[in-house]
C-alpha cells in the first residue's frame, strides 16, 4: 500500500512540476478548441482590422451571443453585457475577445478592479485564431448602474499558459484573486481534462503572483496543491501533497473584518460543481506557503494535518465571498440552480440557508462579486456581480439589492 501511494505521489508531483514550468509560456493557438463558441450566430462587423493577429481580414465575429435577456423582479436585474461583440465594451474589436467566462474580480489595492477570465475565444468563426487559456481585463468604473466600462484598448494576451493536451493539462482557469502588499495573487486550477457537464479533472491548484499589476505572472512551486488525497513530506519549496488539497481545487478569497481581522480566508471546493465548501485561513505574508494555512474543523482551527469540516454542504459551484458593511455580514454567491446568496457573521459560518436571487431560467453561472459595489463599500444596498451565461458564453453584469 505504501509503495502504491508513493508511486502515485511521485507521478502527480512530476506532472505538476512539468506544468508549472510552463506557467509563463504563452500557449500556441488551438487547432480545434471546443466550447460554447463552437456555435454560430449573428455576424458582428469588426470595428478595425485584426488581420495581423490572425483574425480574418474584413471578417465578422460570429458566435452564440444574443441580446442580454431583460430581467427585473424588483430585487435583481440584468444590467448589460460585460464581454462579447454585443457588449458596449465591444471586446471583440478592442481586445480580440468574442467569447469568455468567469470574470473573477478584485481591487488591486489602488482603486482599480482587475478581472480574470477563463477560456477565451478570439473569433468564434475561426477557433484556430486567437484562443487563450485565460485573460485579464481592468476597469476603474465605479458607477455600475448603467453597465461596467472596461479600461484601455488592445489585444488581451494570456495571463499564463498551459500544456494544451487533454489528459495532461488542457487549460488553466482562474478561480480567485486578491491584492496583498501591492502585489496581485490569483488562484487557478490546472484542468487535466473536461468530463461530462459540470465535471472535470484537475492536476492541481496553485497561486500565481504579479508584481506589475497583472501584466506578467509567476507561479512559485510552493503554492502548487497536487490533487491527490494523500500526505507526503517533501522538501521546502516543493509542491504540496496533502489530504486537504482535493478540497481546494477552486477558491474564493476574503479579508477578515472585526474579530477576524489580520487573516485572509480562502474558501475551497473540489474540481467540478458537486462538492462541499471548506475554509482555510492564513496571515497575509503566508499566502505563498500552504504549510502555514489553518483549516476549520467544525470546532476549531487546525493545521494541515487536521480534517476540515464542510461549511456549506454540496453541491457548491464556482463561488465568490465578500464582506458587506451594509449587512455587517459576509456574503457568499454560487449558482447550482440559479444564483444563490448566503450570509454569515463569521467567515466560517454558520452560513444562512441559501436564498435564490436570480432564477435558473437566466442560465447564469460563476457569480463573481465586484468590489466597487455600493453594498461592499458601505454606501448602498446595490450588489453587482459578473455572471456567465451558458448559451452566450459571455459575461454579464447583474445587480441585486441586499437586505
Amino acid at each position: 500500500m505504501r509503495r502504491s501511494v508513493r508511486t502515485i505521489t511521485t507521478l502527480a508531483v512530476g506532472a505538476a512540476l512539468t506544468a508549472a514550468t510552463l506557467t509563463a509560456v504563452a500557449p500556441a493557438p488551438r487547432a480545434a478548441a471546443t466550447g460554447a463558441c463552437s456555435n454560430s450566430g449573428t455576424g458582428i462587423p469588426l470595428p478595425f482590422d485584426f488581420g495581423s493577429l490572425g483574425f480574418p481580414r474584413g471578417g465578422a465575429a460570429q458566435g452564440p451571443q444574443k441580446p442580454l435577456p431583460h430581467f427585473d423582479n424588483g430585487r435583481t436585474r440584468t444590467v448589460s453585457w460585460v464581454t462579447g461583440p454585443r457588449s458596449h465594451n465591444q471586446t471583440f474589436g478592442r481586445f480580440g475577445i468574442s467569447g469568455t467566462d468567469v470574470g473573477v474580480a478584485w481591487d488591486n489595492g489602488r482603486g482599480q478592479t482587475l478581472m480574470a477570465f477563463g477560456d477565451t475565444f478570439g473569433n468564434c468563426l475561426r477557433q484556430d485564431r486567437g484562443w487563450r487559456n485565460n485573460t485579464l481585463l481592468r476597469t476603474t468604473d465605479r458607477n455600475l448602474a448603467d453597465g461596467l466600462t472596461l479600461s484601455r484598448t488592445g489585444y488581451a494576451g494570456p495571463m499564463f499558459g498551459a500544456v494544451g493536451f487533454s489528459g495532461i493539462e488542457k487549460t488553466k482557469i482562474p478561480t480567485a484573486g486578491i491584492s496583498i502588499g501591492g502585489k496581485q495573487y490569483v488562484n487557478y486550477m490546472s484542468v487535466r481534462a473536461w468530463g461530462p457537464p459540470s465535471r472535470w479533472d484537475t492536476n492541481y491548484s496553485a497561486t500565481a503572483v504579479s508584481s506589475d499589476n497583472g501584466r506578467t505572472w509567476f507561479t512559485p512551486q510552493s503554492t502548487i496543491r497536487v490533487n491527490v488525497g494523500v500526505d507526503a513530506a517533501l522538501p521546502a519549496g516543493w509542491p504540496s501533497v496533502n489530504h486537504v488539497n482535493p478540497l481546494f481545487q477552486q477558491s474564493a478569497y476574503v479579508e477578515g473584518r472585526g474579530a477576524d481581522a489580520g487573516w485572509i480566508y480562502q474558501y475551497g471546493t473540489p474540481n467540478g460543481r458537486f462538492g462541499s465548501a471548506h475554509i482555510a485561513r492564513f496571515r497575509p505574508g503566508d499566502i505563498l506557503d500552504p504549510s502555514r494555512y489553518q483549516y476549520w474543523t467544525g470546532t476549531r482551527w487546525g493545521g494541515p494535518a487536521s480534517n476540515p469540516a464542510p461549511i456549506v454542504r454540496r453541491p457548491v459551484t464556482e463561488l465568490s465571498v465578500a464582506f458587506s458593511p451594509v449587512l455587517n455580514k459576509y456574503v457568499m454567491l454560487d449558482s447550482p440552480n440559479g444564483v444563490l446568496m448566503r450570509t454569515a457573521s463569521r467567515p466560517q459560518g454558520p452560513w444562512s440557508h441559501a436564498r435564490r436571487i436570480a432564477p435558473a431560467s437566466l442560465e447564469l453561472y460563476a457569480p463573481m462579486m465586484l468590489p466597487s459595489s455600493p453594498a461592499l463599500r458601505g454606501t448602498g444596498p446595490e450588489l453587482y456581480f459578473n455572471a456567465s451565461r451558458w448559451d452566450d458564453y459571455n459575461v454579464a453584469l447583474i445587480q441585486t439589492r441586499v437586505r
